[in-house]
């Protein structure tokens, strides 16, 4: 939705990279001065390696487009990014406040944006299509530039994965089965979890529930009916859950050792595909008054998730929706992903779903 938030389907590697360059900056200031700036970038891995940004690309044939972009960590000191050493040569017969203004030009390929906010211009197609997604950041919001957008991103999504890592030893040490399931708004994510808790409630085992929304605590109230313990989580105006929240509720909840751990995502089906939680599979529920082409029109989500559930599947003589279709445009962004089908409302495939349960 925005990498503002750091949201966006980005891997963040590291590799070591060393690089130099020198360039001439000219700085205007009511005198003239030019001096040689001699940068010499250490990647040394052994101390601070540098993050590589790897963006994915998907295309309606099923190819999957890998570009690689290195940039300096930004959670690193600027010191052990770059070793800048200056020459300079002033001469001043008077003080002077003054203000600096650079201009600064690049004979090389390298992308240096200096924190200055180069506006992206969006892809167009013969129709007058625009496409604001082919930048290195694959986003867009005005007055930043790519390069920082790829900062922020880096910045948010390393402080939640150090999180979600936590979260996933805390449930494996508990041998906790975590699930993260996410969808767009109204797919039937609330009564296909209603009804699958009422059914393992037949056995013995433990389950909790984390009910991710903006506002309200209709869900959770909707789980707690069903007497299994649940735990609303608001976002206001965010629009996933991330690791920080599910680490807070789930020591509000208190699951019991080899329990079995819901978490329902904010309803989105861009965000949430971003940010791990630390849960063991995401789980996609798509419905069929949603469109077959939903995993082509949004494939970080599917991309990310293990299982997609097509659910409503009762709803299907009264639309228009090819299951084939939709199973074929999910293994395009994901050869991998398992598929069930099921109607949570009359039941129908609700036993491959416990099955699948059981077995992961």
């Amino acid at each position: 939705m925005c990498n503002v938030c750091g949201c966006g389907d980005n891997q963040i590697e590291h590799v070591n990279a060393d690089h130099h360059h020198d360039h001439p900056h000219d700085h205007h200031h009511g005198h003239h001065h030019e001096h040689p700036h001699s940068h010499s970038h250490v990647a040394a891995h052994q101390e601070n390696p540098q993050p590589v940004i790897v963006h994915h690309h998907y295309h309606h044939q099923g190819d999957v487009h890998h570009h690689h972009y290195h940039y300096p960590d930004p959670s690193s000191q600027h010191q052990s990014q770059q070793q800048h050493t200056h020459s300079h040569d002033h001469h001043h017969a008077h003080p002077h406040d003054h203000s600096h203004t650079h201009s600064h030009g690049h004979s090389h390929e390298e992308h240096h944006d200096h924190q200055h906010a180069h506006e992206l211009t969006p892809e167009q197609s013969a129709h007058g299509d625009l496409h604001y997604g082919k930048g290195e950041a694959e986003t867009h919001v005005a007055g930043v530039s790519q390069r920082k957008l790829i900062e922020i991103e880096m910045d948010v999504l390393s402080k939640n994965n150090h999180l979600a890592s936590h979260n996933r030893e805390h449930f494996d040490q508990a041998n906790q089965l975590v699930l993260n399931l996410v969808s767009s708004p109204g797919s039937g994510k609330t009564t296909l979890l209603t009804e699958t808790l009422k059914r393992i409630q037949q056995s013995d085992r433990a389950c909790a529930v984390i009910e991710g929304d903006q506002q309200t605590t209709n869900d959770a109230d909707r789980i707690r009916e069903t007497g299994v313990d649940a735990i609303q989580v608001n976002t206001g105006k965010g629009c996933h859950l991330d690791a920080k929240m599910v680490h807070d509720a789930c020591h509000q909840l208190g699951l019991e050792q080899d329990g079995l751990l819901f978490i329902e995502n904010v309803g989105n089906l861009v965000c949430p595909a971003s940010f791990d939680l630390g849960e063991k599979y995401k789980v996609a529920i798509l419905s069929v008054t949603e469109g077959e082409d939903k995993p082509l029109k949004y494939p970080n989500m599917f991309a990310a998730s293990q299982l997609m559930i097509i659910n409503k599947i009762d709803l299907l003589p009264y639309v228009a929706f090819d299951v084939e279709a939709c199973i074929e445009n999910a293994r395009k962004v994901n050869p991998y992903i398992q598929v069930l089908k099921l109607s949570a409302t009359t039941g129908e495939g609700m036993e491959a779903w416990l099955d699948w349960l059981n077995n992961a």
